[in-house]
């Protein structure tokens, strides 16, 4: 299976993120995931959060890669987006109170994406995610490949 890896530098500014859901829905269209797909639409939502993580809590400039199936892939695939930036200062736990407007963002991360982490590179850090797209299989199946809901648990994460 051929994998198209594509990537967008991101100015730290907030309107860079509508920026970066605009240039995602493009590259997946491309890779023969439909725009309707909760896939897609799944991996538009960790584009943003990641993404404004990275503006907002940063200043630095930063780079989104993903990570996407040709378009004459199967119907099961791995997804694999990833946010890098020079700043240094890890994603560390956040509680985000009930009338908190953000803050929830890393924890978003955690319930949607089948796989995800960070990890240092050079002087800044990268945070990366992974979604599975299942074929039309049975709902066990589904369930195999990452299908089930994580219940949000109120932490969130911050890079401070």
């Amino acid at each position: 299976m051929q994998v198209l890896q594509v990537q967008l530098e991101i100015r730290p500014d907030p309107a860079e993120v509508g920026r970066a859901r605009r240039w995602a829905r493009s590259r997946l269209a491309g890779s023969g995931i439909g725009a309707d797909e909760p896939l897609a639409e799944t991996l538009i939502l960790l584009v943003s959060e990641l993404v404004t993580n990275a503006v907002v809590h940063t200043g630095c400039p930063a780079v989104l890669r993903l990570s996407l199936p040709g378009a004459d892939a199967a119907e099961e695939v791995t997804v694999r987006l990833e946010v890098a930036d020079r700043s240094g200062r890890a994603p560390v736990p956040r509680c985000a109170g009930d009338e908190a407007t953000g803050g929830r963002g890393l924890a978003l991360v955690d319930g949607l994406a089948d796989r995800w982490g960070w990890s240092t590179e050079g002087a800044g850090k990268r945070i990366w995610c992974e979604l599975d797209r299942c074929g039309a299989a049975s709902d066990a199946a589904r369930a195999s490949c990452g299908g089930g809901a994580v219940p949000y648990d109120g932490l969130a994460y911050e890079a401070v």
